[in-house]
C-alpha cells in the first residue's frame, strides 16, 4: 500500500523494500544528488533511486517523496556483486 509521503521506515532496508515494491529502483532521480558513501567515504552523484556506491558497492536508497535531500538518503546493505 501507498502511504505516499507519510510513510515512516526503521531502517535502510525498509526504504529499498519500499522503492523497489513500487517500481522506483532503477528510475532516475529528478535531479542527480551529491553523495559521499558512508562506508568508504568515496564521492559520487546518486543518478537513481536505488544506487551503489561504485567503489564499495554499498546500496543507498530513497524515496521518490524525499529525493530532493540528501540527509534522507538511507543505506540498505552490500550488493551481493561488491567487491568489499
Amino acid at each position: 500500500m501507498h502511504d505516499g509521503c507519510l510513510g515512516e521506515f526503521s531502517n535502510g532496508q525498509a526504504v529499498l523494500a519500499k522503492i523497489r515494491m513500487m517500481g522506483f529502483a532503477r528510475q532516475y532521480l529528478p535531479l542527480p544528488m551529491a553523495m559521499t558513501c558512508s562506508n568508504c567515504e568515496t564521492e559520487f552523484e546518486m543518478e537513481t533511486f536505488e544506487f551503489n556506491c561504485p567503489q564499495c558497492g554499498l546500496i543507498h536508497a530513497v524515496t521518490p517523496c524525499h529525493s530532493h535531500d540528501p540527509t534522507a538518503v538511507a543505506t540498505a546493505g552490500f550488493s551481493p556483486d561488491s567487491t568489499r
